[in-house]
């Protein structure tokens, strides 16, 4: 290769690392596994080795981590969070080792886990636990005290009161807990992270730390970054100090004197892996002795001192017996894979999910291949490829109705998902109950999820129109519901049969209808008939509406469980018309946005405020916004009204507006 080609794909290669680092460090959404990302990376290495005069200062082998977002206020770290150079083979850790010894006589490593999360970290003054900050580039990351204090296992106070100490550890999120969190995802009809790491660092940088404690975070701390007030000479020592000061370190570390020992340790490590209630990538092998670190030193990026192996991941093959359709609870019809069972990253493997149709397509996925499977993120089994076909084998083909409820399935444009249109799935039930009842919607005060749950086990909730034919004794018989909270549940659920019309609308969770449009619906319409005979050129023409929507909501209300439903819940005596009178038009044709945190009223608020008055609230800024709305820490919404020369008022501009 001429130099003039190497430039080339030097130039290909970081703009594409550039792009994956955005999405794995900045947005926490990657797009490629682990083991394609530290290929690609190598391959820039080794390019930058063989033509050291191409190497430039902006290069991703020059940089740790990525950009800092500007939701949180900046933290420069006084000691640089370092990256660790990686190795792939037995022969790269031997290579680590003969550097070493070139260096310092009879080192002895330290083996322990290398856990897949988010790095920070901790600063303590007298004992107390004082600020908390993300890697970030290495030099500034983000301050994240508040979440961090969310963390069970961050001390917020030490055994020890210590002048100062910063420690490092990685926060994650446990096995366990993500299954949890991608549960709760799927009922609300959000997007599920991809791993737990990228759960874990998702969840602490949230702007509202009771997100961020509601997911179950938990830390791991493995270096002291700065001590003051104590004297440490070695690794183990400090991980044995960090334990006595009550924080969570590495539930295991070993120490090799020879390389051999150490290559026998990280294949331990690795073994265990399957066994793990946490992600592990990998192992790190440290030098003990610190006063040997002071002597090895660090590259521009690295620490000469330590090295990590990271586990390629395993792929065996296998048989694909048959493919089995799951109805999610939001109506996404799953295809999963049964095969022969394998081995995979020390646990047993017979199933894994194969996305959607488009997925199978294109890996022209039939039954009775022979495919080969990976764990990613060792975690989630997954298909790599189609090995081999079954003689005479066929396309696999998706069903064309639900199996759970046999109405007809429809996959609209654009969207990789089948789903399942019936408003009265049983599939689907808990998620329909949930979003039914929610603020939004109908409102339902005492009528969360773990109540919606006992009522559908005992077969007394299998539509939402069977929540107005609850009695009394049968809320009561439900485990921790006294007499009291029973006669306020039954009285809040006949509150709502007066409810306007657009949060029944609304709560029906129609495909691409969110509040907004419900409530043009609702006010357009009037009526619950009028929009049940709407045609779709009839709802497209509101203001606000495009085809997608209208199409969607004349699908749903062209169902005959719709219809059912609709006229069961007329007969409960729920509202079918619509309330909201504009009595006032003085914002009539006025577009408004609201972004930031107002002084004395929720955007909600405001929003409901803004209708009332004829007008329209836009979540996003154009040329045709009137004003935007700003309060505290308005963000990207405010810059770009700023650019455009829309009119910006703050909430005391707003009430002076609204003043009769």
């Amino acid at each position: 290769m001429d130099v003039k080609e190497a430039k080339k794909q030097l130039k290909e290669l970081r703009k594409q690392i550039e792009y994956h680092n955005k999405k794995y460090y900045t947005e926490d959404a990657p797009e490629i596994d682990d083991y394609e990302y530290d290929m690609m990376y190598r391959r820039l290495q080794q390019l930058e080795e063989q033509y050291p005069e191409l190497v430039t200062p902006d290069s991703p082998t020059q940089k740790v981590g990525a950009e800092v977002l500007n939701k949180f206020q900046p933290v420069v770290h006084t000691v640089p969070m370092e990256s660790l150079h990686d190795s792939f083979s037995e022969q790269e850790l031997i290579d680590f080792d003969r550097r070493v010894r070139s260096a310092v006589e009879n080192p002895i490593y330290i083996v322990e886990p290398k856990f897949d999360g988010l790095s920070v970290s901790l600063e303590y003054r007298d004992g107390l636990f004082v600020r908390g900050s993300t890697r970030g580039d290495g030099t500034v990351g983000e301050d994240v005290t508040d979440n961090l204090r969310t963390i069970r296992t961050v001390p917020k106070q030490l055994t020890r009161a210590l002048p100062f100490l910063e420690v490092r550890g990685e926060v994650y999120m446990s096995h366990e807990s993500f299954f949890r969190l991608s549960e709760r995802q799927e009922l609300n009809d959000e997007k599920p992270f991809k791993n737990p790491r990228n759960a874990a660092a998702g969840s602490l940088r949230q702007k509202d730390s009771k997100v961020t404690a509601s997911r179950t975070l938990d830390i791991f701390v493995f270096n002291v970054q700065q001590v003051t007030g104590k004297e440490l000479h070695n690794h183990d020592d400090a991980l044995n100090f960090l334990k006595e000061l009550g924080f969570a370190v590495p539930p295991f570390f070993t120490a090799c004197s020879t390389v051999d020992e150490v290559v026998a340790e990280v294949n331990r490590i690795g073994e265990l892996r399957g066994s793990l209630d946490y992600s592990i990538d990998g192992a790190v092998i440290k030098v003990n002795s610190f006063a040997q670190r002071e002597v090895l030193g660090s590259t521009s990026k690295f620490p000469k001192w330590a090295e990590a192996f990271k586990y390629p991941p395993e792929e065996k093959e296998t048989r694909l017996l048959s493919i089995e359709i799951n109805v999610g609870r939001t109506g996404v019809l799953t295809p999963t894979g049964v095969f022969e069972p394998i081995t995979l990253a020390g646990t047993t493997v017979s199933r894994a999910t194969l996305h959607n149709e488009d997925f199978i397509r294109e890996k022209d996925i039939r039954i009775g291949d022979t495919v080969i499977l990976r764990k990613a993120g060792e975690i989630i089994p997954e298909v790599v490829s189609v090995v081999s076909h079954m003689q005479d084998s066929v396309p696999y083909e998706m069903p064309e109705v639900c199996p759970s409820c046999g109405v007809k399935v429809a996959r609209e444009e654009g969207e990789a998902a089948t789903r399942c249109t019936n408003p009265e799935c049983p599939a689907q039930l808990l998620r329909h109950m949930i979003h039914f009842s929610s603020r939004d919607a109908m409102d339902i005060d005492g009528l969360g999820p773990a109540v919606i749950e006992q009522l559908i086990k005992q077969g007394l909730l299998t539509s939402p129109a069977d929540l107005y034919t609850l009695r009394f004794d049968q809320i009561a018989s439900l485990e921790r519901k006294g007499e009291k909270s029973s006669q306020n549940l039954i009285d809040a659920i006949q509150k709502t049969k007066d409810n306007d019309l657009y949060r029944l609308v609304y709560a029906f969770g129609i495909p691409h209808i969110g509040l907004k449009a419900a409530k043009l619906l609702s006010s357009y319409f009037q009526n619950m008939d009028a929009i049940f005979h709407a045609s779709a050129e009839e709802i497209a023409a509101i203001d606000g509406f495009g085809q997608i929507m209208a199409d969607s909501v004349v699908q749903f209300f062209t169902l005959d469980n719709t219809a059912h439903l609709i006229g069961r819940l007329r007969d409960a005596g729920v509202n079918m018309l619509c309330k909201t009178v504009v009595d006032d038009n003085r914002f009539y044709g006025k577009t408004f946005v609201l972004t930031g945190t107002l002084p004395t009223m929720t955007r909600t608020q405001a929003g409901a405020i803004i209708e009332k008055m004829g007008g329209k609230v836009s979540g996003s800024v154009s040329k045709k916004t009137d004003y935007v709305l700003a309060g505290e820490d308005a963000g990207s919404k405010l810059t770009k009204a700023q650019q455009l020369g829309v009119t910006v008022i703050s909430e005391e501009e707003f009430n002076n507006m609204i003043q009769d």
